[in-house]
């Protein structure tokens, strides 16, 4: 591996465990200034002082959640966006450049693909062309691969997940983040066929704190190398501690139990 790259990515994955908690904070260009992302710098300080590895978002989040001071923590530079706005939200263009993360101070870059969008085969080639520019500047690069399209009726659907994240390893991905499967069985083959690490994202706000940190200990078991979590994290009633929390289960092998003690068992 190219030793930037390798020295990036340590920034990002924890050097001991190999895992790593990413918290994207790139909503606020998708769907708007969310509940908890209202404030940037502060989103960004509770995440960090709670133990998270990295945080990810686009160009605004180097510039509103830059602080002076206080654990630090990766950054992520997300490059491609969409908006709930547009008649096709699902097709993601690129609104970022590698050179931007490097002129930022990024240690990694982000991508987001749905496959079978109907622009998906603009979305591959972008892929594939920034793939080969962070490989050149040893730009860890972390891609979003989700199934979404009209062939598609099921995007969490086992083979699906394990195509998605083959399909982004294949086109040049240092980690690779997709749905979990629901099962630790299905979620396993998921992750041997993916010759990256793999992190699962966290989906939709879950009401549930147990049945949150229940899903995390499940990937973990099955091999995920960690997560890539947002709204279950940055909306929770104490967001470091939530992190605090994250971090026992997949830094320290926590038991749901003894992370359920650190952030209450509602």
């Amino acid at each position: 591996m190219h030793l930037g790259k390798s020295i990036r990515m340590e920034r990002l994955m924890n050097r001991t465990t190999g895992n790593c908690i990413i918290v994207p904070m790139d909503h606020g260009v998708s769907v708007g200034p969310l509940e908890g992302l209202e404030n940037m710098r502060r989103a960004v300080s509770d995440v960090a002082e709670g133990g998270a590895d990295a945080v990810l978002g686009h160009k605004g989040l180097a510039r509103c959640g830059h602080r002076k001071g206080g654990r630090d923590v990766g950054l992520i530079l997300h490059l491609s966006s969409s908006t709930e706005l547009s008649p096709h939200p699902n097709a993601k263009i690129l609104t970022a450049t590698v050179e931007d993360a490097i002129k930022l101070g990024a240690d990694g870059i982000s991508m987001h693909v749905n496959l079978g969008d109907p622009s998906e085969a603009r979305m591959l080639e972008d892929l594939g062309r920034i793939s080969g520019i962070a490989g050149d500047w040893g730009m860890p690069l972390l891609v979003m691969a989700y199934a979404r399209g009209p062939k598609i009726p099921d995007s969490l659907a086992p083979d699906v997940v394990a195509h998605s994240a083959r399909v982004a390893a294949e086109l040049g991905a240092d980690m690779v983040k997709v749905p979990y499967t629901g099962d630790m069985d299905s979620f396993n083959r998921v992750v041997e066929g993916c010759c990256v690490p793999v992190l699962i994202a966290g989906g939709p706000k879950n009401d549930s704190n147990k049945g949150f940190l229940q899903m995390v200990s499940d990937a973990m078991k099955a091999g995920s190398r960690g997560i890539s979590i947002g709204r279950n994290v940055f909306q929770a009633p104490r967001p470091r501690l939530m992190v605090q929390a994250l971090s026992g289960i997949v830094h320290a092998g926590w038991s749901v139990e003894q992370a359920l003690d650190v952030i209450g068992k509602e």
